[in-house]
């Protein structure tokens, strides 16, 4: 159950008839509001229920994201969550009367799970255990009452599977971790046939043919091997998985563990990893694979399936379509549109009477004439790796010698998307290109890709970030005496990275929960991720064979080659990035007299959640690079 941190030859664009330079330059986009882009959104996360009568959501009540329910065809909302700590986010609908969501205890993710009904009745914690984290196994959908769970209240490092009833709120433990399983898998029963058990770098897949068998070995590899089982085939006699073994890029393929053979490949992309399946439970058929390119795609295997899609995008134009839930009859679904300039809105398509009915737009005071546009470019790194990644250039403003704000992911075993990104939308909008990038060691374009960032933490992961900078000054687009960093969690250490390994590079950077010493990073991480800490340090170093090199890629050691302000900002109750990690920074750079501020939440984890703190955030990064980098900076009153 690996949670990770959640931490120049030339260069083309995928347009190539685009000129960043010569752009035919309109008026400039009015100064937005910092809280349009960073406030609740009015209404988000439409969920259909099973008999396709009723619809959940989330919405804002005091500040704070809850869950309301109506009926379809009403407008009267009945609102089912009280939360005023932190936002509800992860609910889902539990047979027809019951909503189920997580929340944890300010951003320390150690997550409990609830149970309501529809009518705002009969609230249970369901797991009311202090520090133990909680996740939904199974939701047993043809069984009205139960749930298959995990969590790590016997031992912390690992997960057991229990059986919660909803109703009565009993709780029985059904199968006890034998020691080293981070991942289950149950058929289309509910029934649990799949373990992955590990040994610290290779990883066995352990497989039974009903649940009354002892679990037997089927498939050993090391970590670089990708074997993902995603759902049982129908008659539950194979697996659907994810799997790179015998090539590089992860392909979709039926495979028959009882035999441990590969039956079929179903798909797979020369270019990138799949992303993820479709399938129809009530027609029992593997509907389609989704892969990402520059933006997210679907290969489809079924016409019923690809019809539907096409109907809706006729519907609704010019805009990426994601049906997001179905109704147990497949008979009505939720549909959520979007774009690089729009959070887009909901939703309900009644595919029998073929109408679609529009619920909410999710930002209606943000206008897509007022957004820039998010670029895919594609680049060389000095050694002639291919990079890929997103440019957003502000509106009315030629892309010439102006501030640029280089963002790197977090992760790092994570890739940037193309899609409305409010922090990059929010940055264009103050006058400055945003830079993303998905440097060596991102995910989704397949094993070699990945594996070229191993240890290269602050070496070759951050020259291809440098390589991106340096391409844009060449260009032109940047000025190069006003280029900033910032990002959070790896993209946090990429920033510290950044200001302490090319100092002359960067006028100002803003440290996002980062990471700043390699060494007290893995003193410090949560107990569940243990069983892969062998892993991590075959991907970033190991403390004590490579002393060496975290020494040299550990910011911490390199702060007397920082010369750049710096903003930090932190959760207090940060599992993964622990506050230590910015405190030292802090006092490190404020005892060598270097600028630097730090922001401090006190209920905030991996990452500020909590809306009036998401607005501190904001308004401090406006100030800050406004005064370092140039943009504009709002006036409020």
């Amino acid at each position: 159950m690996f949670r990770y941190l959640c931490l120049i030859l030339s260069i083309f664009l995928i347009f190539p008839n685009i000129s960043f330079a010569n752009c035919p330059c309109k008026e400039q986009a009015p100064l937005i509001p910092m809280k349009d882009f960073f406030k609740n959104p009015e209404y988000s996360s439409f969920q259909i229920s099973p008999n396709g009568q009723y619809l959940s959501y989330a919405k804002p009540w005091k500040n704070r994201m809850n869950v309301f329910v109506k009926k379809i065809g009403t407008d009267k909302e009945l609102r089912v969550t009280s939360a005023t700590e932190r936002d509800i986010s992860n609910f889902f609908w539990k047979g027809d009367n019951n909503i189920i969501y997580l929340q944890d205890f300010k951003g320390d993710e150690n997550f409990s799970l609830y149970s309501v009904t529809k009518d705002a009745k009969d609230l249970k914690a369901l797991t009311p255990f202090k520090n133990v984290y909680v996740d939904v196994i199974d939701k047993l959908e043809n069984n009205e009452n139960e749930m298959l769970i995990s969590m790590n209240k016997i031992n912390p490092s690992i997960f057991d599977i229990y059986r919660v009833n909803i109703k009565t709120g009993k709780i029985n433990l059904v199968e006890k971790n034998p020691g080293k399983v981070d991942f289950w898998l149950t058929d289309n029963n509910g029934k649990l046939r799949i373990g992955i058990t590990t040994d610290g770098l290779n990883r066995t897949l352990l497989y039974r043919e009903k649940e009354t068998d002892k679990f037997r070995k089927v498939l050993t590899g090391t970590y670089k091997d990708v074997f993902n089982p995603l759902l049982f085939t129908f008659d539950n006699k194979y697996i659907y998985a994810e799997s790179n073994l015998g090539r590089d890029k992860s392909a979709l393929v039926k495979y028959d563990l009882a035999n441990n053979k590969e039956v079929e490949v179903l798909f797979e992309h020369p270019e990138v990893d799949i992303s993820n399946i479709l399938y129809s439970k009530k027609r029992k058929v593997l509907t389609g694979v989704s892969f990402v390119t520059w933006k997210t795609e679907t290969s489809f295997f079924d016409k019923t399936r690809e019809d539907l899609q096409k109907e809706i995008e006729k519907l609704i134009p010019n805009k990426e379509i994601a049906v997001t839930t179905f109704d147990k009859n497949e008979d009505k679904v939720t549909v959520r549109s979007y774009s690089d300039k729009s959070l887009g809105s909901y939703y309900l398509y009644d595919i029998k009477a073929k109408k679609l009915s529009k619920l909410v737009d999710v930002s209606s005071w943000l206008k897509e004439e007022d957004m820039a546009s998010i670029l895919p470019i594609t680049y060389k790194s000095r050694d002639g790796l291919t990079i890929n990644g997103y440019l957003t250039l502000p509106k009315g403003i030629e892309a010439k010698n102006i501030p640029v704000v280089v963002n790197p992911h977090g992760g790092p075993w994570h890739r940037d998307y193309w899609g409305f990104n409010p922090e990059a939308q929010f940055l264009a909008n103050r006058g400055y290109a945003v830079l993303q990038m998905n440097f060596r060691g991102s995910t989704g374009y397949g094993r070699k890709f990945l594996e070229a960032g191993n240890k290269e933490w602050g070496k070759k992961m951050q020259d291809d970030i440098t390589d991106g900078v340096e391409w844009l000054i060449k260009e032109g687009i940047a000025d190069p005496k006003k280029v900033g960093i910032y990002g959070g969690s790896y993209g946090g250490y990429a920033t510290l990275a950044g200001l302490a390994f090319t100092p002359d590079l960067y006028a100002c950077g803003i440290d996002y929960v980062g990471v700043s010493n390699i060494f007290t990073f893995f003193s410090s991480i949560p107990e569940y991720w243990k069983l892969d800490l062998e892993v991590m340090y075959e991907q970033i170093g190991n403390p004590e064979k490579d002393k060496a090199l975290l020494e040299e890629v550990s910011p911490i050691f390199h702060v007397d080659k920082i010369k750049a302000p710096l903003f930090i900002a932190q959760g207090a109750n940060d599992p993964r990035v622990k506050k230590a990690e910015s405190e030292q920074m802090v006092q490190a750079l404020k005892a060598r007299g270097v600028d630097v501020i730090y922001m401090l939440k006190d209920n905030e984890g991996h990452g500020f959640h909590n809306q009036e703190n998401k607005f501190d955030f904001y308004r401090e990064m406006e100030k800050f690079l406004g005064q370092h980098l140039g943009g504009r900076v709002e006036t409020v009153k």
